[in-house]
């Protein structure tokens, strides 16, 4: 199993996804685009394709101009029936590649949010695993409708695309299920100033919060990544040359 990792920002890393992938044998292909990383042409060399988070938009073309190849190879993926996962800036990412509409600082969240599966999350093979309604760590101004042909799989007030999914096993998730209680300090240490400014109040919440919800979070993310991990097919990549 060979999977591609698109990183698109410092510290915005897979966590639980990696641990996920680490228990399943996977070899990992790690590429930080925004340091210069070149993304492969096209799907061929890999089994599934991961793109993470970011504190750039999802139209950020002109600061980020490797942006519309990835879509590109986003959609390469998908339309060979290889696993994808778009979490956060991924999602919407995802949701750009297939024709939503990015929707700007619409939808602020921050901190441990709940969040509700739809009938179709609930008949998932990913969304399915875990509760009919769940917490995990939500960090996003933007939002984006619906492709077309997508199933909304989670919702909740804040933000009614949650979770997403195109064809088999292309899925664009919102919140941040990979990121467990150790990475959400990780992110508090290192962007201290930025949540000084923007969560004033998180130094007084964030032990409150964790305490309260990190447990049953960081035990949904994980389900979530195992699950996802399971759709991933064995050697679709094997019979095709790197790209």
């Amino acid at each position: 199993m060979h999977v591609l990792i698109v990183q698109n920002f410092d510290g915005a890393g897979p966590g639980q996804v990696e641990a996920a992938l680490t228990e399943a044998g996977a070899r990992m292909d790690l590429r930080q685009p925004y340091r210069g990383d070149p993304l492969p042409g096209n799907a061929a060399g890999h089994d599934a394709l991961l793109v993470l988070g970011g504190a750039q938009s999802a139209l950020d073309d002109e600061d980020h101009p490797y942006i519309p190849p990835l879509l590109s190879l986003m959609r390469d993926f998908g339309d060979r029936d290889r696993s994808v996962l778009g979490i956060c800036l991924g999602s919407q990412l995802l949701a750009r590649a297939y024709g939503g509409k990015n929707l700007l600082g619409a939808a602020p969240e921050f901190g441990w949010q709940g969040i509700a599966k739809t009938a179709e999350g609930a008949a998932d093979p990913v969304l399915g695993a875990v509760p009919e309604e769940f917490r995990s760590f939500q960090w996003h101004d933007d939002t984006f409708t619906l492709p077309p042909g997508a199933v909304r799989l989670a919702t909740n007030p804040a933000a009614q695309n949650q979770a997403f999914r195109i064809g088999r096993a292309s899925y664009g998730i919102q919140f941040h299920f990979e990121a467990d209680r150790l990475l959400v300090d990780h992110w508090t240490g290192a962007y201290a100033d930025y949540l000084a400014e923007h969560q004033p109040d998180w130094g007084e919440r964030r032990e409150r919060e964790a305490a309260a919800h990190g447990p049953s979070a960081d035990a949904a993310g994980l389900v979530l990544a195992r699950a996802w991990v399971a759709t991933i097919p064995q050697g679709a990549a094997a019979s095709t040359a790197a790209v």
